[in-house]
């Protein structure tokens, strides 16, 4: 069976910068001669995702002239053609290295055990205007914000960045939810076995509240109404998130719970869609992880979370209200609740998948299960702040199931008592 949709910036197959096994002893031999270069623990999964094609087209760091039109134009150009791209990619180094560094020089990608995970061949070295990125991606000049911590603070001394080309080494598997992360084209083949005519992916770097839950049955759902034989993919964002997040250790047990004891979409799903159908919500959800960073970039970071999804075969892509987002420090919000949906209308390059547009959802009494808050203005929902339900969690106590799943709050209160 074909693709479902072909890679970003108009590729027949994803990008492979992979190093083959049979290459890999020569290849590190080769690489631990050259001058190393450090990669922090946050781009670790950029480089492998250079690696593997989900960062399609692109084959390593962005050069200068690439990066300053991803900032000004939210586009890269392949063959004379713009693609959407919101967000530039490049590898931050300190004054001191970039002074060793120059065009044309091959050097060795090194995590922070100093073990060398790919190469580059330099293709530029220019300074870091970090006020520009963090203005242009996240669309404000304050920069008391997540993302901004991360430039200011995260890479507090790196000053440059490098463009160019790499080769990498396959990604280590995780030993607890390996098997869940793949390559693109491995997730292609699984699709095309699958055949589904078309597939939902759902972001999320977040336990599941049944909210959250919801949002992903309706995007299935949505398919599934228009006729299409549709599939739907829980996943979740395992790179670099926030020291509050939950790890994703953690995260990928109660994903796999929802999923093993087919609890997903329980109760929420619609009757009238289901009832006459031999199949329920668990039988069209598969669960994959995306080992990438969070950029907490609201808008520009929801187009970049389709550009990952086109790469690995999906169709379309859930966009909520408040994707991607991170207020301010002071609570306050940096974007609007539907800006990360407006965006897609507004791209200057081309994006073959889809956002599928989903609003916030909410347990409400009248229905007996979770519905989107749009289709009751008048009725107030079942509501218990985040702040509450870490309470709950904290104390031991699981959560209103109408609000959590009890296999999640089980999962999660185990993992706060072992903190």
């Amino acid at each position: 069976m074909a693709d479902l949709i072909a890679p970003h910036g108009g590729l027949s197959e994803p990008v492979c910068r992979t190093v083959p096994q049979e290459s890999r002893k020569d290849f590190v031999a080769t690489a631990e001669q050259l001058l190393r270069v450090p990669v922090s623990d946050a781009d670790l999964s950029t480089v492998y995702r250079w690696g593997d094609g989900g960062l399609s087209p692109t084959i390593g760091p962005m050069d200068s002239a690439t990066y300053d039109r991803v900032l000004e134009e939210g586009v890269i150009e392949v063959d004379g053609r713009k693609y959407a791209w919101t967000i530039p990619l490049s590898l931050p180094v300190t004054s001191e290295l970039a002074a060793q560094l120059s065009p044309g020089q091959t050097v060795a990608l090194v995590n922070t055990k100093n073990e060398v995970i790919g190469t580059l061949d330099v293709s530029d070295v220019f300074e870091w205007d970090k006020q520009k990125y963090l203005s242009k991606v996240y669309l404000t000049d304050r920069t008391d914000h997540p993302g901004a911590d991360m430039v200011l603070v995260g890479d507090a001394d790196k000053t440059h960045l490098l463009g160019g080309t790499v080769q990498v080494l396959p990604q280590p598997k995780h030993p607890a939810f390996g098997r869940y992360v793949l390559s693109p084209r491995e997730v292609r083949r699984l699709l095309a076995e699958k055949g589904w005519e078309r597939v939902v992916a759902f972001q999320t770097r977040n336990p599941l509240h049944r909210a959250h839950e919801y949002a992903l049955v309706c995007g299935l759902e949505t398919l599934l109404r228009a006729g299409y034989n549709a599939g739907a993919c829980l996943n979740p964002l395992i790179g670099e998130t926030k020291g509050d997040d939950v790890h994703a250790d953690v995260r990928m047990k109660t994903y796999e719970a929802l999923i093993d004891q087919r609890k997903l979409g329980e109760g929420d799903s619609d009757p009238e869609l289901w009832g006459s159908r031999d199949d329920a919500v668990p039988d069209r959800v598969i669960l994959l992880g995306l080992d990438i960073k969070m950029f907490y970039g609201g808008p520009k970071e929801a187009v970049m979370h389709a550009i990952y999804r086109q790469n690995f075969g999906f169709t379309d892509l859930v966009i909520g209200r408040k994707h991607a987002d991170a207020p301010y420090h002071d609570g306050t919000a940096i974007w609007g609740d539907f800006d990360a949906q407006e965006i897609f209308n507004n791209l200057a390059g081309d994006l073959q998948i889809k956002p599928l547009n989903v609003g916030f959802a909410a347990y409400y009494e009248s229905m007996g299960r979770v519905d989107l808050m749009e289709n009751h203005a008048d009725e107030k929902p079942v509501f218990i702040s985040g702040k509450q339900v870490r309470a709950s969690l904290m104390a031991g106590e699981t959560v209103d199931p109408r609000i959590m799943r009890e296999s999640t709050a089980r999962i999660l209160i185990e993992a706060m008592a072992t903190k």
